[in-house]
């Protein structure tokens, strides 16, 4: 990066969080600070809720994903508009009119104290892991990409979001978000702007190519329950996965909250049902492209450039230069196979067309026949690198082809992406403890103001643990991938204690308690035995704690009447 990189990249991020601070500047009460007032926009509300589930890894794993499998994983979100229609029909309506400061407010309300700390329990366990690995997972890239101090980007990134998260609250966040995410839409934009200005075909002919080498597949029909992507593991594992990820995570529900009125935070959240498939659909057509590109130029053999160069140069570094040549040869070939295929193509000569795509395709097998032979070589030679480089394919394009100012603009776009996600994981964390566990258990009759200190002490000690977390867990990376399958292993029964709080109404809180707790160790050992897609954990857990819940409640007293209005 250049001096003007590191300029952008500065004003950008430190120009935002003072916008959101001076915005939110004299907010003093409970209210004020933890639901901004109840004074957001539909707009703010929209981008605020997209900017807290776009985390950096999105923009540095989703184009990876797309180059290295195509358009499969969009189907991840198939399940999420009608999860957001049911949020604005059922959900928010009953937080709204119950003014609930958390999703766990209303279990308690309903059900009883155990309840609610169950809930709010599963959140900050789940939650705070996850505020680590928001952490993490950039850091460990770009620290690796730039030379970084790995401890120092992780300590910068997070103590940069804990001081304007704690001083300015959820309003703050709310409106950062949103110049968060208009930032991220021009770097995106900007970024498919100049790769398709860098590419030596049109748009057409680009699409001709990722389709002919099955990028372009974004639906697979396939029943088997074991394949991680499949139209049917989006819409239903998907549907109950978002579910409870905007009904019942905090620091989703704490973003629509803060509407000031109802019909501002249901746009809001229908913002992100019409928005939110386009979105994923546009960053992984971005590294279909991005795989279209490397089809016409040099391609790295492996795009961790860092870790590549520190073992290439070796003294045993010899099999991975002879490993580099081969690919470089089967690259020409498959290079001059496309070439005689697009010509044919326009010459319509259709047998040819078959012939020279067939050839490519035969290139682009043995060149990943050599890439893997790398990853191979590579594990064996430094065991601490990791293979999977799909999370380096972005940020590589960027770094070798992007103009200067439009680097700094896109490593502004991750950090952005980095600190929105992390800045409503904290505030959701600090209100959760300090709404269902300090003012609850500890001190019942503060003032707002003891509150608002409570409540920022507390953001300040998540933010200080996930900042731990990060730096002294000894985090192996495939933990970075997980990050997904950590939400589905607690979503799904969350979701399944409100579900039974919203519809069964003759469920009591003892009955669903350990209805919960089951549920919640059937579906870890599932987890731990069985080999199917994570997002079938989101209907086991959910499933499995409703049942759970009526059986119980069958050999049970019937709750008092009148429960479900009591504290």
């Amino acid at each position: 990066m250049s001096a003007l990189d590191y300029l952008v990249l500065l004003v950008t991020m430190v120009g935002i969080a003072a916008i959101g601070l001076w915005q939110t500047r004299g907010r003093k009460s409970l209210d004020a600070y933890l639901k901004s007032g109840h004074a957001l926009g539909w707009g703010t509300i929209g981008l605020s809720v997209m900017a807290t589930q776009a985390s950096a890894i999105t923009f540095l794993s989703t184009p990876g994903q797309g180059y290295e499998s195509g358009m499969a994983f969009v189907q991840n979100y198939f399940g999420l508009p009608l999860a957001l229609i049911i949020v604005a029909t059922v959900f928010l309506p009953i937080y709204r009119k119950l003014n609930v400061y958390t999703a766990y407010e209303y279990l308690g309300r309903r059900f009883d104290s155990k309840t609610r700390l169950l809930g709010a329990g599963l959140f900050l366990l789940q939650r705070g892991l996850a505020s680590g690995i928001t952490i993490y997972a950039p850091a460990i890239i770009l620290s690796t990409v730039f030379g970084w101090r790995l401890d120092a980007t992780i300590v910068c990134t997070g103590l940069f979001v804990i001081i304007y998260t704690v001083i300015g609250g959820n309003e703050a966040v709310s409106v950062t978000q949103k110049w968060q995410m208009a930032l991220i839409i021009v770097g995106l934009v900007t970024a498919f702007g100049v790769l398709l200005a860098r590419l030596p075909v049109g748009l057409g002919e680009a699409l001709t190519v990722a389709g002919g080498f099955g990028k372009l597949q974004a639906v697979d029909f396939d029943l088997d329950p074991g394949k991680r992507y499949t139209l049917w593991s989006g819409l239903l594992g998907g549907l109950f996965l978002s579910l409870s990820y905007f009904g019942t995570d905090q620091s989703q529900v704490q973003r629509y909250l803060s509407g000031g009125s109802l019909r501002a935070s249901r746009l809001g959240l229908m913002f992100n049902a019409l928005l939110k498939i386009p979105m994923q659909f546009f960053i992984l057509l971005l590294g279909a492209l991005v795989f279209v590109f490397y089809q016409f130029n040099a391609a790295p053999v492996f795009f961790n450039q860092a870790a590549w160069s520190a073992n290439v140069a070796r003294a045993d570094g010899a099999p991975l230069r002879e490993l580099e040549a081969r690919y470089a040869a089967a690259q020409d070939e498959k290079r001059a196979r496309i070439g005689h295929w697009l010509g044919a193509r326009a010459r319509g000569d259709l047998d040819s067309v078959a012939n020279e795509r067939s050839a490519a395709l035969l290139a682009h097998t043995e060149g990943e026949a050599v890439r893997a032979e790398v990853k191979q070589t590579l594990g064996a030679l430094d065991a601490r690198v990791k293979t999977n480089d799909t999370d380096y394919v972005f940020i590589t394009f960027v770094l070798d082809h992007m103009p200067h100012g439009v680097i700094g603009l896109l490593v502004a776009l991750i950090f952005a992406a980095a600190v929105s996600s992390l800045s409503s994981e904290l505030v959701a964390l600090g209100s959760t403890t300090t709404v269902d566990l300090y003012r609850h258990l500890w001190k019942r009759d503060a003032t707002d103001e003891h509150y608002v200190r409570a409540s920022k002490r507390l953001t300040l000690l998540w933010g200080i643990i996930g900042i731990g977390f990060a730096l002294f867990a000894n985090l192996a990376e495939n933990l970075i991938q997980a990050i997904n399958i950590l939400g589905s292993l607690f979503y799904g029964v969350v979701l399944g204690l409100f579900l039974v709080a919203f519809f069964l109404k003759r469920i009591g809180g003892t009955a669903v308690f350990w209805g919960g707790l089951a549920a919640q160790a059937l579906v870890l050992v599932l987890y731990l035995t069985l080999n199917i897609s994570y997002l079938w954990y989101n209907i086991i857990g959910c499933t499995a704690c409703m049942v759970l819940a009526v059986l119980l409640q069958a050999v049970l007293p019937r709750p008092p009447t009148g429960q479900s209005l009591s504290s």
